[in-house]
């Protein structure tokens, strides 16, 4: 297959390449492209160096098959038509096309279906945060409807980008030496703090990324659930946690929970809190799946569960769910 990757340069377009090797896609011809910055470097992807384009409104995806866009949303809605407009299947990890209703928005663990209808040869990618809830809460929708979701996030440096790990690390070094960190890519000093603000405030006291987690979700399960999210930025490298309190129609118990979570796709059960075995992202960057641990009774609310979950957000949560999308669209058509 012919396959596009556009913002190769940046951290989740550097995973795209890493996850269709690990994962022996069938790429018969790689096209990269990127900005004018960009334009000129060369990726080795199977042994072999492959050079990027400049990405411009011209005929170069004639003959694709499939385009992984992960360059912002002001690109991918500049250069939509462009990758589209000779039948490539676009699948666009920015936000630019998330709640269009004629744009289906996939996980494959909960919808996978969905990606197959596609007016407009766009499949988008959710919100990381997102990706890694459904997944845990597609086990628990299994066993009753939930009708209300609290999630409290904890999102790593890296969820800001490559140079936003640089300078969390910088501000360590920084500090140490008694100088004044840097702070460029966060409202404030990440190091030795927490931001509870991520994306922009909206009218109504939620900010974008938290507004984020109520639509998507609400998409992507087919459902009327209520999701209140509070995201917040923490000083680690990789790797986004999750604390989430769910309330389901009829109660559920922990060992019904604990079940459903280890038998479902996706998803590793890590609950042993008496061994000090529980999910963190130190041990679980560079992983493929939801682990979930902290699996509990919400001791306010009879329908009420609680649980932890991590997740490596530039693989589940932005390259590996795309290349996911893109295997069952090969083979479902």
């Amino acid at each position: 297959m012919v396959i596009a990757i556009v913002g190769v340069s940046g951290a989740v377009g550097q995973e795209l390449l890493r996850v269709l090797e690990q994962r022996s896609f069938p790429v018969t011809d790689l096209r990269l492209f990127g900005s004018e910055r960009s334009a000129g470097q060369s990726y080795l992807f199977r042994g072999m160096a492959h050079t990027v384009r400049l990405l411009q409104h011209d005929d170069a995806f004639k003959g694709v098959d499939i385009a992984f866009v992960s360059a912002g949303a002001s690109t991918s809605r500049e250069y939509a038509e462009d990758i589209t407009r000779y039948g490539a299947v676009m699948i666009d990890n920015s936000s630019a096309f998330r709640l269009d209703e004629d744009v289906p928005l996939v996980v494959p663990e909960v919808n996978a279906e969905d990606a197959l209808m596609r007016p407009r040869g766009i499949i988008a990618n959710p919100n990381c945060t997102t990706i890694q809830m459904v997944v845990a809460l597609q086990a628990i929708a299994r066993l009753s409807t939930i009708k209300r979701v609290h999630v409290a996030t904890y999102q790593a440096a890296s969820g800001a980008g490559a140079q936003a790990m640089k300078e969390l690390e910088e501000q360590y070094r920084q500090i140490a030496n008694g100088e004044q960190p840097t702070v460029s890519k966060f409202a404030h000093q990440l190091a030795y703090n927490v931001i509870p603000h991520i994306d922009v405030f909206t009218e109504n006291g939620y900010t974008k990324e938290e507004m984020k987690m109520h639509n998507e979700t609400r998409k992507i399960m087919h459902s009327d659930m209520k999701v209140s999210a509070t995201c917040v930025r923490v000083p680690s490298l990789r790797a986004h946690s999750e604390s989430v309190w769910v309330e389901t129609e009829k109660p559920i118990t922990v060992e019904q929970a604990k079940e459903a979570f280890a038998n479902a796709q996706g998803c590793v059960l890590m609950d042993e809190p008496e061994n000090k075995v529980y999910p963190m992202p130190l041990f679980l960057s560079g992983k493929d799946e939801v682990f979930i641990g902290r699996v509990r009774k919400d001791i306010t609310d009879e329908c009420g569960l609680s649980f932890w979950c991590v997740s490596d957000q530039i693989r589940k949560g932005a390259a590996l769910n795309a290349v996911q999308i893109a295997e069952y669209i090969i083979q479902h058509g």
